[in-house]
């Protein structure tokens, strides 16, 4: 298990999209001075028939090495230390797998969203790998507008808030040198909730002022418009310039181990702008900040 030097894995499927996960991913870990893995799954033969066909999976297998190390060797040229790998099986699991492996610090992944018609290595595959991770998934839908990290969207719940995201944003902040934008989003006109909302923002906000992150902190009131919390969340992060979105996955820890709430699954699905999961380690509803 790695404790020193940070570790990126990137799944790759050579489409345009795990492509731009790619390119982010060499971004993060040229920041963090790390190791970039890539991997890719060969998983049954319709997953892959777009690119190899009429070849039995010994030869799909060499043509992905093949394509794995001319991707390594490209990546080694703009002075990136890269790693391929190459894996079958189900796709999430085998991910999953060579994170722990090879101690990775964060998976990077590309996702087109929520497709329940043709299972792609990306898309539904991501979710799962948010579900199964342990460790931060950056997930990318599309192309982002920005390279790397500058404003961190920090979004507050009383009901899923945990220390470990607001810790992991200060450890980014420190990293990308990048600003934290820390959010509550008012759903209602309970004055207990607000209070509630309000006296844990003032918590956050002090222990950010603390650690020496630069960061603004404000309660916003959803909009009709807004259909939901991931609505409200996506536009305050548009807003802003967000360029990273942090997100807990499991709004009832005590639930189970692999539950994602309906909230951090339509913005892993629908955002623009990159998605980190943070998978909780506590097993208990913490409705107050109290940073170690």
């Amino acid at each position: 298990m790695n404790t020193t030097k940070k570790i990126i894995l990137v799944p790759v499927d050579f489409s345009q999209q795990s492509l731009v996960a790619l390119h982010h991913a060499k971004l993060v870990t040229r920041v963090l001075e790390g190791e970039l893995y890539i991997i890719h799954v060969v998983d049954e033969p319709g997953a892959i028939s777009s690119f190899f066909s009429d070849v039995d999976l010994d030869e799909v297998t060499q043509k992905v090495w093949e394509k794995m190390n001319d991707l390594e060797n490209q990546l080694a040229y703009k002075g990136i230390k890269a790693h391929s790998m190459v894996a079958r099986g189900k796709i999430y699991e085998e991910v999953v797998r060579a994170a722990e492996l090879i101690g990775a610090s964060f998976i990077v992944m590309g996702t087109n969203g929520a497709d329940g018609i043709v299972k792609r290595f990306i898309g539904s595959n991501a979710l799962r790998v948010v579900r199964e991770s342990r460790i931060p998934v950056i997930s990318i839908k599309g192309e982002p507008k920005q390279d790397g990290f500058k404003n961190i969207v920090l979004p507050l719940d009383l009901t899923k808030e945990t220390r470990e995201k607001v810790n992991k944003a200060i450890e980014l902040s420190r990293q990308f040198g990048a600003f934290i934008h820390v959010v509550s989003i008012l759903l209602t006109d309970d004055e207990e909730v607000i209070t509630k909302l309000r006296l844990q923002l003032n918590q956050v906000e002090a222990f950010l002022t603390k650690a020496d992150v630069n960061h603004s902190a404000e309660i916003v009131k959803a909009s009709e418009k807004h259909k939901d919390l991931s609505e409200a969340v996506m536009d305050y992060a548009n807003k802003v310039g967000g360029d990273l979105l942090m997100i807990m996955t499991q709004q009832e820890v005590e639930f189970s181990e692999r539950f994602i709430g309906s909230a951090a699954q339509e913005l892993i699905n629908n955002s623009e702008i990159p998605v980190c999961s943070i998978i909780p380690r506590v097993k208990k509803n913490t409705t107050v900040f109290k940073p170690y």
